[in-house]
């Protein structure tokens, strides 16, 4: 395979020009030391292939968090034609609606601190966590047809939550045109019983503080204040979403041969938005991120109640209210301006989160002043961080910035690198509980297999894709 060329566009941009089939150039957000180290990495790579995808518009994107995923690497971004274009799973990824939301107290660090140990094992206790979790809810097919399409609404009627909530929840926790009927008897079956579980890998379940703030106004306007305690929780889909992304890239390995579409790796596997198969790919996909929705919110309000059991106090008096939630893993229809005209494209989102600038309709009114509230989790030994979106985003990535660390070692590495620590050990002497559902877990996920999430967020807020408001430092973890 032939070297890639980066041409420095500015201190935190680069461009891989059009060569071969690519039909856009590819740019990649980075500092001069995070591109040093892609350079060892097949993501860059991923980039140029999905830039070979027909009725790509503007350019193959990627955030500095980058790291090699099926298909598109994770941290990409592509923007599609709707008459034109394709739309590939790969490039929104098997955990549809992977997401985070974040949540904030009315209690500071001084208050929590004493009960952290019942806490932490009371969130253990009440989301159930690890490979294959259920447990905290088991729904008929009926009923799941319903959470597909409804998504967190339906979790609100169900009892859990409030109305509030969704205010504060992209899309407002529901997309719509999400057809139950293009998803499988097997996703309904893995599905059933999997609401309210965080799953494995790297998602997980937070209690942090307010270290840091950065952007006073934003933060205020956030309601986020120093000493603050705040939950992230991030999971996705589960077993329902991956096995309609594993469902659907037969369906669009088959779809290649029908419409004549070569591609430089078989994982970009695509239909043309608006073939029957790209259609009901769509529709699909929406019945995934709808179930996200509703998982993220039975967790949320599952957390409420341990923080009230734990902390012998009313759910009121803790106020754990919904600051705001982001999806990562996602492919929807949106407005942008391209060569200065407005046009429909198809965004894909895959690693990356939405980042819409100040007074977007599309924002909560609460948020319009200061632009969409952007949640970037690190890894559970060092930090998180809040930034708002950007007009530049809106410019340049289509409303995206990053949407984490981004993992530089493998599970496997990992554990040879935690091999005979006591990594849980080790994180408590820092002042952070963990819980894992195995000590293997908490292996594969120790602080060092992720890249340092400051400068991660450090490159898109000196880019402008992004601005830094607050840092949350952790102090509880549960781990799937």
């Amino acid at each position: 395979m032939a070297e890639i060329r980066f041409v420095k566009v500015h201190d935190y941009l680069w461009e891989i020009p059009k060569t071969g089939g690519m039909r856009v150039p590819a740019r990649l957000y980075a500092s001069e030391k995070i591109l040093r180290e892609l350079k060892e990495d097949q993501a860059p790579q991923q980039a140029v292939n999905v830039a070979h995808l027909p009725g790509i518009v503007k350019y193959s994107l990627a955030m500095p968090d980058i790291h090699w995923g099926y298909g598109f690497p994770i941290g990409g971004v592509a923007a599609f034609d709707l008459d034109e274009g394709v739309i590939s799973p790969g490039g929104v990824g098997y955990d549809i609606n992977c997401g985070v939301r974040l949540l904030a107290s009315r209690l500071t660090y001084e208050e929590v601190a004493p009960h952290l140990e019942r806490l932490v094992e009371k969130l253990f206790q009440r989301v159930p966590t690890g490979v294959g979790a259920s447990g905290a809810l088991k729904v008929s097919k009926q009923e799941l047809r319903r959470v597909a399409v409804e998504g967190a609404h339906w979790a609100v009627r169900q009892g859990f939550g409030s109305e509030t909530d969704l205010e504060f929840i992209e899309e407002n926790g529901r997309i719509e045109d999400a057809d139950p009927a293009a998803v499988s008897e097997r996703a309904y079956e893995r599905g059933r019983d999997q609401l309210g579980t965080l799953g494995s890998g790297n998602h997980f379940l937070e209690v942090g503080y307010v270290a840091q703030v950065f952007d006073d106004e934003a933060a205020q306007v956030m309601g986020l204040f120093p000493g603050q305690v705040t939950v992230i929780i991030h999971t996705g889909s589960r077993g329902f979403g991956y096995q309609i992304c594993d469902d659907y890239l037969a369906v669009m390995d088959r779809a290649l041969t029908k419409y004549h579409i070569r591609l430089p790796d078989r994982q970009l596997a695509c239909a043309p938005l608006r073939s029957p198969e790209g259609q009901q790919y769509l529709a699909a996909m929406r019945c995934g991120i709808n179930f996200a929705f509703a998982n993220r919110q039975i967790i949320a309000h599952n957390t409420r109640r341990a923080f009230a059991e734990a902390l012998g106090r009313r759910e009121e008096d803790i106020g754990l209210r919904t600051v705001y939630e982001v999806a990562h893993n996602i492919a929807k229809i949106e407005e942008h301006t391209i060569g200065g005209e407005r046009r429909r494209v198809c965004v894909h989102r895959k690693g990356a989160t939405r980042a819409f600038p100040p007074g977007h309709p599309q924002l909560p009114a609460a948020y319009r002043s200061i632009g969409q509230p952007v949640l970037i989790p690190g890894d559970m030994g060092r930090y998180s961080y809040v930034l708002v979106g950007t007009e530049q985003a809106m410019e340049e990535t289509f409303g995206s910035t990053c949407h984490g660390a981004g993992r530089q070692l493998s599970r496997t590495k990992a554990k040879k690198v935690a091999s005979g620590r006591r990594v849980a050990d080790e994180l408590r002497a820092q002042g952070i509980i963990v819980r894992g559902a195995s000590i293997r877990t908490i292996n594969e996920e120790i602080p060092e297999a992720y890249k340092d999430v400051a400068e991660v967020v450090e490159v898109c807020h000196r880019a402008g894709i992004s601005r830094k408001v607050v840092q949350l430092r952790p102090i509880g973890c549960i781990k799937g």
